[in-house]
């Protein structure tokens, strides 16, 4: 019942509106041994009767947030996601024409685009962010000797496939299920050091150097069928020195950018990742792997906390 003592007070509502913002929603089709990302970031919100959630707190006219969250990974299943506009077009017809208090939806997406990582492997299922990283360098000198430390950060790559986890520690308090195919993601964070100190030495061609440590790493990534991302590291720093005479050194510090199965059974759909699955796209809390490479006989000297590089 609504409370009617608020009809004696000069205060009304104004509008409102409510919904689930920033649902983080990963589409992955595959054609084959070629893989597609839709990568959306969507926010939802609702208006109409809602007067009365807002003057006594009855719920009759809400339809739960949560229930907003499950019908976006339930379409993306469902209908698929051609374009970020058509999708948002099904979520908000869907809305105002399924709930008879809900006059007006606001869909908002953010697209994040992926190009492909080419590479000498079998298959397309790698992928490098769009908008990609910052470049960095340090340069420090002595006045008679140089050191010099570059990377990048902010570098988001992703496998959709060609990874595993299992095979680790359980204890009583482990829930995490082995998995034999799933996204493997990160943003690189990397330095890597120069082995140039002295003026007498001829410099490395600064430029190239950066292009073709940024190349050699991300095929490395790519091409790296990986058991555990300490693996991936490693061998994203070891093709580095290997390919990179002017590097001695190079440290990652690479987060996990989970994505777990979403689970559509209440729906009444099939989440399988032979035909195409839907992920929820994690951003906390992450797991942290970080370590350095080296050429053999040089000493470690990067920072092991790269803030405080």
């Amino acid at each position: 019942m609504a409370d009617n003592s608020r009809l004696a007070r000069p205060v009304i509502l104004g509008q409102n509106q409510y919904g689930k913002a920033e649902n983080r929603v990963v589409k992955i089709t595959r054609d084959g041994a070629t893989h597609h990302i839709k990568d959306l970031n969507v926010s939802i919100s609702l208006s109409g009767d809602m007067d009365e959630v807002h003057y006594s707190g009855s719920n009759a006219n809400v339809l739960p947030t949560d229930t907003t969250k499950n019908t976006v990974y339930a379409f993306a299943k469902e209908h698929g996601i051609e374009s970020a506009e058509q999708f948002g077009i099904h979520l908000a017809r869907h809305f105002v024409t399924s709930q008879e208090p809900i006059h007006r939806a606001r869909i908002r997406i953010e697209q994040y685009a992926w190009d492909r990582i080419e590479h000498a492997g079998q298959g397309a299922h790698s992928f490098v962010r769009k908008g990609q990283e910052t470049r960095l360098t340090q340069i420090t000198y002595d006045g008679s000797s140089w050191e010099v430390v570059s990377g990048l950060k902010d570098l988001t790559v992703m496998n959709s496939t060609d990874s595993e986890f299992w095979g680790y520690v359980k204890d009583k308090y482990t829930t995490l299920p082995e998995t034999y195919d799933r996204v493997l993601a990160t943003s690189v964070t990397g330095r890597w050091r120069f082995n140039w100190t002295d003026d007498a030495q001829e410099a490395p061609d600064w430029e190239t150097s950066y292009e073709d440590t940024k190349k050699h790493l991300l095929q490395a990534f790519a091409e790296t069928y990986s058991l555990s991302l300490q693996q991936t590291l490693y061998q994203m720093g070891a093709r580095i020195i290997e390919h990179r005479g002017e590097i001695d050194e190079v440290r990652f510090s690479l987060p996990n950018k989970h994505h777990f199965l979403v689970d559509l059974e209440p729906f009444g759909l099939k989440n399988d990742t032979a035909e195409g699955a839907v992920y929820l796209a994690a951003d906390r809390p992450y797991g942290l792997i970080e370590a350095t490479v080296l050429r053999d006989g040089c000493e470690a000297r990067i920072p092991v906390d790269l803030t405080n590089l």
